[in-house]
């Protein structure tokens, strides 16, 4: 079964004091582009957790955040006093060597990076708690995988429906088919016997290039190959992870009707072809969402 490969998934978790969302994003990419962002506090699990989602999401533009709220009323504050001081000094000194007013330096050194920070995220990181994390990742790429299924299940009808749509227009190529080849005869006639006599006409050296002539037009292996591809196609999408051969089974459908066109000599044929690939186009265009 085919999937999108734009999705989107969501898990919220409650852990004691703290609340984590998950959001998985993607939109389509030849490869997997993984973008992670988490908290500082589980990045010593940041090449594991990407080696986890490798191995569940196999392709896109895959951006996955972690967001971590903290439940409750306040948390223990935790200040880092050698780099404040060290920041106090550098902060001193510049304001002495700029003879600008130095007061208030301790607010200033306050804000600075890393100097002020919850217990918490001082404190090492809690595995009973990564596991928690961990699982709601799993459950937030769990709902990402449903929605590109279901995304999926809407490219299946359409690819369906435009396969269909060319499928009966080879149908009227086939009917039409003999009526084309008698008219291109009796087209070659009339052009020749316009510019010489009938009486000086051989007929059976005439019927031999007529043969000839025809059998350079002709289609059946053209119209065969198409019939086999577009089953090929309907059938391929069963396959999972079909995208790229699908996007191939769409690049030989194409060639047929080129060809097709280009030998049918026909205009009721060539507006047959127009219309078929009209409708391959808005396959391609939607191919490119295909996992």
């Amino acid at each position: 079964m085919i999937k999108s490969m734009t999705g989107f998934g969501k898990n919220v978790t409650e852990l004691a004091g703290k609340k984590i969302t998950i959001e998985v994003r993607s939109l389509n990419s030849k490869s997997l582009d993984l973008n992670l962002r988490m908290p500082y506090i589980y990045k010593a699990k940041e090449l594991e957790l990407r080696a986890d989602i490798s191995k569940q999401i196999e392709r896109g533009k895959v951006d996955i955040t972690i967001f971590t709220e903290s439940t409750q009323e306040a948390l223990p504050v935790a200040i880092n006093k050698t780099l404040a001081k060290t920041y106090y000094k550098e902060l001193k000194d510049l304001s002495d060597e700029l003879n600008e007013a130095n007061t208030n330096l301790l607010a200033l050194v306050l804000k600075m990076p890393e100097v002020m920070k919850a217990e918490r995220e001082v404190a090492d990181l809690d595995e009973a708690e990564w596991k928690q994390v961990k699982k709601a990742v799993d459950k937030a790429i769990d709902a990402f995988q449903e929605f590109r299924s279901d995304e999926g299940k809407i490219l299946k009808k359409e690819f369906k429906t435009r396969i269909g749509i060319i499928e009966k227009l080879l149908e009227n190529v086939v009917d039409s088919d003999a009526a084309r080849i008698e008219n291109v005869r009796k087209r070659i006639k009339n052009n020749i016997a316009e510019l010489v006599e009938k009486e000086k006409i051989d007929e059976n050296r005439f019927e031999q290039e007529i043969i000839y002539y025809i059998e350079k037009l002709d289609i059946t292996e053209e119209k065969l190959r198409l019939k086999t591809h577009l089953d090929y196609f309907i059938k391929t999408m069963e396959e999972p992870s079909a995208g790229r051969k699908l996007g191939f089974i769409s690049q030989e459908i194409g060639r047929e009707i080129n060809t097709i066109g280009s030998k049918a000599n026909d205009a009721v044929v060539q507006k047959l072809v127009v219309q078929m690939k009209d409708e391959l186009e808005k396959i391609k265009e939607q191919m490119l969402n295909v996992l």
